[in-house]
């Protein structure tokens, strides 16, 4: 079997779907485990995916193994999977767990190949950004091949692992932060007497067209800004308030305080005993 998911709810599910949809790996090629059995049954009613009976076996069945499991379960599932990973390439989108965290764990495991990477929720939409720490000991072929299978969800980016609380922050977390702005659009939208559907509509498309914008024209963000603010108009008139209201302030607290988290997180799992 070419790769197995360990977990395949959003962000595994999310994985496995692009690499289905866009060709890049077969049904053939794919074991999945997740204890939600009916999620799972899910997976073979529309892909014709294999199912696992237990993490360890899935392990022991593939090539490639991607660890999509909360940051709080992984330990032990390392543990579980860990004396059938002999020779085995292995993916971790565990917030929390630094490459060397995983190597302490899997110290025993002659051959492994790590890579740690952080995707994102729009990877759900065919849209999201994969951040894949070049701290990696896969091959060069294999490094390529995790690579394309992370394009099939959007953006890749190949980053430091000292960057990773900024990923974190800037793209892992950051959704939550634009769904809040998209939500609060709708909200004064309504408030000026739009029904609140077409308020949500017009707040997301205006979020994803100036996205967008900054992706296409390459023009710094303020520029971009200011092409809007007409002397004397509407705009500066919104934006001034925004800036009464510590809007960006506010957004980067609150980077800083998802960066700060994640770090916390690692430091907490550094300190727990891995024996």
């Amino acid at each position: 079997m070419k790769i197995g998911f360990i977990g395949a709810g959003n962000m595994g599910g999310a994985i496995l779907k692009g690499a289905l949809k866009s060709g890049y790996l077969s049904a053939d090629e794919v074991m999945i485990y997740d204890l939600n059995q009916s999620l799972t049954e899910v997976w073979v009613r529309q892909y014709g995916v294999h199912v696992a009976q237990c993490n360890a076996e899935l392990a022991q069945a593939c090539e490639w193994v991607v660890l999509a499991v909360k940051p709080v379960f992984l330990e032990g599932v390392l543990k579980e999977i860990a004396p059938v990973l002999k020779n085995k390439k292995v993916i971790s989108i565990a917030a929390g767990w630094s490459v060397e965290m995983l190597k302490n764990v899997l110290s025993g495991c002659e051959g492994i190949q790590l890579l740690r990477v952080m995707p994102n929720t729009p990877a759900l939409v065919g849209a999201g950004l994969s951040a894949l720490c070049e701290e990696t000991s896969l091959d060069a072929e294999s490094f390529v091949w995790a690579q394309r299978l992370f394009a099939t969800l959007g953006v890749v980016q190949i980053v430091p692992e000292r960057l990773i609380d900024a990923v974190i922050a800037v793209s892992g977390s950051s959704p939550a932060y634009v769904f809040m702005f998209i939500d609060a659009m709708a909200d004064a939208a309504v408030k000026l007497g739009m029904p609140r559907q077409m308020a949500i509509e017009a707040a997301a498309q205006a979020v994803m067209g100036s996205a967008k914008m900054v992706l296409d024209t390459h023009l710094h963000p303020a520029v971009l800004k200011d092409q809007v603010c007409s002397p004397g108009g509407t705009t500066i008139e919104a934006v001034q308030a925004l800036e009464e209201g510590g809007m960006r302030a506010a957004v980067i607290k609150a980077m800083v305080a998802c960066a700060d988290k994640n770090r916390q997180m690692t430091e907490a799992q550094n300190r727990s005993p891995k024996a």
